[in-house]
């Protein structure tokens, strides 16, 4: 038996394969169109839930059930001692929060560590990469979960939308700003950090917004990110909901910005794209937990 594994859900945007490769299991997230439930990649691909929502459907997130969070957990503790259970962020769902009362089972205490990291999608997926580093490296559950909390803020992502009309259906600008916006071809500028998403700058073409995205990620790279990034610790990140050919012309974008870096790329979560839609970019970075 192995001593550490990981497990988190689909908000994570790590899909099966990618999973198997890793060595990782992923819960997948329940949706709910037109009030009827799907359950992300496994009745739900990311083609159908875009057309869902292009046709003008009722699209909601939902928690996972506590049968469907410990039937998962127990698949995992068959394989590993101790396993860490690495969920949507606390500050955007209560999936964390109910997970964590969950893990005081007696039959959990002990073997399940929730780590409540503040990410969501591709800074999710990240996380889980330098977890799988920490275990490789020997560190506890305890130690890990420990160093990853410490570290949660130690990101930022940064997404354009290319239309209004999701930030509408989901209450977070009105039906009158979304159609004055449409018509002056406002791109928005949303900012990912941890335990929020906001809305930080409106753009008038997505080709600003792009531009304003490099540019405000080189800033935190020159100043909040700045010592980590001149010793090498920070991993550039993209997401997209946008086309293949989209998205690889984006990650060209941003090697071009950033000569000689590497780029993560993934595809941005569904639940953060219930908010976007399709065609959304998004770029950031995620620093290197530091070792004790």
């Amino acid at each position: 038996m192995s001593s550490i594994g990981i497990v988190t859900d689909s908000h994570s945007g790590i899909g099966s394969q990618t999973a198997k490769e890793l060595g990782i299991l992923v819960l997948p997230m329940p949706f709910y169109i037109n009030e009827k439930c799907y359950y992300e990649e496994s009745t739900l691909t990311r083609d159908a839930f875009f057309r869902y929502q292009e046709a003008g459907a009722s699209v909601t997130t939902s928690q996972p059930s506590p049968a469907a969070v410990m039937e998962i957990w127990d698949q995992a503790l068959r394989i590993y001692d101790k396993i860490l259970y690495m969920p949507i962020s606390s500050g955007l769902s209560g999936s964390c929060l109910a997970a964590q009362g969950l893990a005081q089972d007696e039959t959990y205490a002990g073997r399940v560590l929730v780590v409540d990291h503040g990410r969501v999608s591709t800074p999710l997926h990240r996380m889980i990469l330098d977890a799988l580093e920490l275990i490789e490296e020997g560190y506890s559950a305890e130690q890990i979960r420990e160093i990853l909390e410490k570290h949660r803020s130690d990101m930022v992502i940064y997404l354009g939308v290319q239309t209004l009309e999701y930030l509408k259906r989901g209450g977070r600008i009105t039906p009158a700003t979304a159609a004055l916006g449409t018509l002056l071809q406002i791109k928005p500028v949303l900012q990912l950090d941890v335990e929020k998403l906001d809305a930080i700058k409106k753009c008038h073409g997505f080709v600003k917004a792009k531009h304003f995205m490099i540019e405000t990620l080189r800033h935190d790279l020159e100043t909040r990110f700045r010592s980590q990034y001149e010793a090498g610790e920070v991993h550039l990140l993209a997401a997209s909901s946008a086309t293949e050919q989209e998205t690889a012309a984006w990650v060209e974008q941003i090697r071009e910005a950033f000569p000689g870096q590497e780029v993560q790329s993934g595809n941005l979560s569904l639940g953060i794209c219930c908010h976007t839609g399709p065609g959304a970019l998004g770029i950031g970075c995620s620093c290197r937990p530091a070792r004790p």
